[in-house]
């Protein structure tokens, strides 16, 4: 891979798990806080032990029943299909046809259901608080995985999705022990657009890739420019989503004059 491709993949998994790991980390805030943190902390080494063992699963699935070819173009279109996703709620939300994502909000919701929750103690932990842990983190974290893989397989650099993932854990992990509370001030809804159309880049470039390994009598579809011909699609994309909210952006009804209804009241209708 060349230099441009291998830091479009690190800053893709990094943002993407960064998006991930701070949801995460407000439901597992909002349980400690309000349940108590042992039984949080269980449910989130519970979570990160299924993880391992659906990690190896999968990842030992894909690189062994599926051939170099085909892995491209399965991987290309459901990296596309999940970057369609996240442009499609970003593009909702930027014109103003979805309310923007809110950590706060969401930690006050995890706060109030715990709160609200009946106490059920099972194998001395509070059932409740690791069950929420546990199933935040791991569907979170699933996602995670994902990205990981995919990216990191089909591209052929495993370490560098893998330092991605990492460090993004290691950057959430310390600001959330900075700070105490939610990451309220993490610009999510941004990084999440920009996650949508790195996905959807690097799924539209693996597909047609895939495509053309699968077609070698035809003489195979290949990339003008190789790498760098991600800079265009990831722009051609860009162009799409900004048209698209241009599009759908809610405008504000215009202001009624003081007095317009008054005026009108008690005449006849034609």
């Amino acid at each position: 891979m060349s230099s441009a491709a291998v830091w479009g993949l690190a800053v893709s998994v990094f943002i993407a798990a960064l998006v991930e790991m701070v949801e995460a980390l407000t439901i597992v805030l909002a349980m400690g806080v309000t349940r108590g943190w042992k039984s949080a902390l269980t449910g989130v080494v519970a979570a990160i032990v299924a993880l391992s063992a659906f990690t190896a699963a999968t990842g030992y699935a894909l690189a062994t029943w599926l051939p170099r070819a085909s892995l491209q173009l399965v991987v290309g279109i459901l990296l596309l299909i999940f970057g369609l996703q996240w442009l499609r709620k970003a593009i909702l939300r930027s014109s103003g046809r979805k309310a923007l994502h809110d950590e706060a909000l969401v930690y006050e919701k995890e706060t109030k259901a715990a709160a609200a929750a009946g106490s059920e103690i099972r194998f001395g932990l509070d059932w409740f608080s690791f069950v929420v842990s546990f199933k935040g983190v791991f569907l979170e974290g699933v996602e995670v995985v994902f990205i990981v893989m995919t990216f990191g397989l089909n591209a052929g650099n495993m370490p560098v999705a893998i330092l991605g993932a990492a460090a993004a854990f290691v950057v959430v992990l310390v600001a959330a022990l900075a700070v105490h509370a939610p990451l309220t001030r993490v610009p999510e809804n941004t990084l999440k657009f920009c996650v949508g159309l790195l996905l959807a880049t690097f799924g539209t470039f693996w597909s047609i890739e895939g495509l053309g390994s699968l077609t070698p009598s035809h003489g195979g579809l290949e990339w003008l420019g190789s790498d760098l011909a991600l800079l265009p699609i990831l722009a051609g994309w860009l162009l799409v989503c900004a048209v698209l909210i241009r599009v759908l952006k809610v405008r504000p009804a215009p202001p009624t004059a003081v007095g317009a209804g008054a005026a009108t009241e008690g005449r006849p209708r034609p």
